[in-house]
């Protein structure tokens, strides 16, 4: 798979001119512009080549949408330990929200006892999307069944000034308003400023939370 011209190929400016406004923490060049179904869809044709193997082990990539693509191709992995390592060889060179957001592996809800260790490891990491990544798996596979009370104070002890770092734990925090709200509320009134903030506006905009709590949340500001 030629993926240099196939990106260039499904190019859009105008669509690579609104992500550039979404992305302002990458160059403006690094955009091509191209949707994310059709860079899903490159990828699952790039799982069945011969050389993808090559492609995950290239870095750094020099596009956005080549970030993308290699999110996306880990995300297929079945396996486990296979996922986990290409996950850990592809977190370091990860350098925005969208790509980090977007790395969200399928077989990691199927692991979840292996997984929390390496969860913790990177919300301690020194890199900013590490710990974004860390939060969001958290959010993503531990506010339900394995849900556990202290998990709420593994994210608020991340104390960061990075604003993405920080919105991640404002959407966690939020969404765990919503799925454990007897548990979470006590916490609210003791995160730091502009941390509480962002997550009790958060918590006002979700569809999922009480009108009478979102009263209750709003004293806390």
């Amino acid at each position: 798979m030629n993926i240099t011209a196939e990106l260039q190929a499904q190019r859009d400016e105008r669509y690579a001119v609104f992500q550039r406004r979404l992305l302002p923490t990458l160059p403006p060049e690094s955009i091509v512009g191209v949707r994310t179904p059709a860079l899903r869809a490159m990828a699952k044709r790039l799982a069945k080549e011969p050389d993808a193997d090559t492609f995950l082990a290239t870095l750094p990539h020099g596009t956005f949408e080549e970030n993308q693509l290699h999110a996306f191709a880990i995300a297929l992995e079945r396996d486990f330990n296979r996922c986990l390592a290409r996950v850990e060889a592809f977190l370091p060179y990860v350098d925005n929200w969208a790509t980090c957001d977007q790395l969200s592996p399928l077989c990691f809800a199927r692991h979840h006892a292996a997984l929390l260790p390496h969860i913790r490891r990177w919300m301690a990491a020194p890199h900013e999307y590490s710990v974004r990544f860390g939060i969001g798996m958290l959010l993503r596979h531990f506010l339900d069944g394995d849900f556990r009370a202290e998990h709420l104070g593994w994210v608020t002890a991340i104390r960061r000034e990075e604003y993405y770092i920080r919105m991640m734990q404002a959407w966690y925090f939020a969404t765990a308003l919503a799925k454990q709200w007897d548990a979470t509320l006590p916490l609210i009134a003791t995160l730091p400023d502009p941390l509480r903030r962002m997550t009790i506006r958060k918590a006002c905009e979700s569809f999922r939370i009480s009108d009478a709590h979102k009263t209750m949340l709003n004293s806390f500001r």
